[in-house]
């Protein structure tokens, strides 16, 4: 079952999206196994390949202050249906956590979970 505040501060993530051209918001929050929360937020570029999803965002927002070992993360989005993770933002996520739980939110409120493994079975490793 998810964290209400995991789930409320990828709310808030969402409510800093920077999205222009889809006008697709999304928000992620991202539980470490220390117990801290970070954010991410998509943020859109004119030239779409600078574009960043909300989970690497958020991954990377972790990492910036010595994080590596994730638990949760939580994804919201103003969409009617559910938006999964992007192959790029799965891989990043797995190559810190083989058992990441993953809860998915649309604008209607409706949450469902994963796990890393379930949406991502073959992660690349070196």
């Amino acid at each position: 079952m998810i964290n209400n505040n995991l789930l409320q501060k990828a709310i808030k993530a969402q409510e800093l999206s920077y999205s222009p051209y889809s006008k697709v918001t999304v928000g992620a929050a991202l539980l470490t196994a220390e117990g801290n929360i970070y954010q991410g937020s998509n943020i859109e570029n004119s030239s779409y390949g600078a574009t960043i999803c909300a989970e690497r965002t958020a991954v990377f927002n972790a990492i910036l202050n010595g994080e590596r070992k994730f638990k949760e993360i939580a994804i919201t989005s103003n969409l009617d249906d559910f938006i999964f993770p992007c192959g790029m933002c799965l891989q990043v996520m797995a190559e810190f956590s083989d058992d990441l739980t993953v809860y998915i939110s649309n604008s209607k409120g409706e949450i469902i979970e994963k796990n890393i493994k379930e949406l991502f079975p073959f992660a690349f490793r070196l």
